[in-house]
């Protein structure tokens, strides 16, 4: 496996007159290797953002070494910028532009055949709506729009920028359903989004960035399982009595109203062979597995230094110390 998209070391700092010197990103490393569906999550203000725009060129970089598709970035962006489609933020489009207009202009600017405007319309949903103009699209139909100016190329690389953004429950199902079609078609896909169940359905693999910093990466299920502390929850006929029976095993047990959450159980056998032996017959037993949403507020939490995550075996992982972006029409491509 190669590496589509390799950041070493990133370092990006903004200045200005009301709030000074601020580091958005600081030190940060990234590697999406090909065939990846890649979730690049980080809460507002995290540096994600910053990070897409240095990497496609659209801001200059202080420090570190970038490479997309194995061309230094942004120096050689020009050598591959067929090969890659992307959009960072939200969409901007001229509104009295028809779908089909816009990106006919952008397939006669990019060299690529007419004819694929059809399909990509077709291959987003805007199918029957493409000869509308953009002014009377919803937010989720000029994502949709996005993402089709996006795919005109056929690209190898594919990053969305919250690419759900708008979108109702279809819409969304509809987006998950097409990135995994382009994904089985060999396209490396890096997507960010703010909504994690989502990113968990389709992604593989993860970095997550908080304060300008990596603070976990690697598959999915790799990082949920640094974080999984062998939790159950557990309903019982008589509570109180369980909760007693389970400290006395000396299990970690924190009470609720109707249920308690024992830490510590590689086996959640034991918990029922404890309280059964006692008589106490438990009415569930639940494995309390973490999910993508818990992992990340635990890593980014406001206020909060992020959590060094853990590696599957429990020991410390040590994290590295409003535009619509066509490669073709931003002069990278020229």
């Amino acid at each position: 496996m190669s590496g589509v998209i390799e950041i070493e070391g990133l370092r990006k700092t903004f200045r200005s007159l009301r709030r000074g010197r601020r580091v958005a990103v600081d030190g940060f490393d990234l590697l999406v290797e090909a065939g990846q569906v890649h979730g690049f999550l980080g809460p507002n203000g995290s540096g994600k953002t910053t990070t897409l725009r240095a990497l496609l060129g659209l801001v200059g970089a202080d420090e570190g070494r970038m490479t997309v598709l194995g061309a230094r970035a942004p120096e050689r962006l020009p050598q591959v910028a067929g090969r890659v489609g992307a959009i960072v933020e939200s969409p901007q489009f001229f509104g009295n532009f028809t779908a089909y207009r816009t990106l006919r202009l952008l397939a006669v600017a990019g060299g690529v055949p007419v004819s694929r405007v059809d399909e990509v319309l077709e291959q987003v949903g805007l199918g029957d709506r493409g000869h509308e103009r953009v002014k009377g699209y919803s937010l989720g139909m000029k994502q949709r729009l996005a993402v089709a100016s996006a795919l005109l190329k056929r690209p190898e690389l594919l990053i969305l920028d919250e690419p759900a953004n708008g979108l109702d429950p279809a819409g969304i199902r509809e987006m998950r359903d097409l990135v995994r079609a382009l994904a089985a078609n060999g396209v490396t896909v890096l997507v960010s989004s703010h909504i994690l169940a989502e990113i968990q359905l389709i992604c593989d693999h993860v970095t997550i960035i908080s304060r300008g910093r990596r603070v976990a990466a690697g598959r999915v299920d790799e990082v949920l399982a640094g974080f999984d502390r062998n939790e159950c929850l557990v309903r019982a006929d008589d509570l109180a009595r369980a909760e007693e029976l389970l400290r006395a095993a000396e299990l970690t047990v924190t009470a609720h109203a109707d249920h308690l959450v024992v830490g510590g159980v590689p086996d959640p056998a034991l918990v029922n062979r404890t309280l059964g032996e006692q008589g106490v017959w438990v009415r569930e037993l639940t494995p309390v597995r973490p999910d993508l949403e818990s992992v990340f507020l635990e890593l980014t939490g406001a206020g909060q230094h992020p959590t060094v995550p853990r590696q599957a075996d429990g020991t410390p992982h040590d994290p590295a110390a409003g535009q619509l972006i066509d490669l073709d029409i931003r002069g990278v491509d020229a």
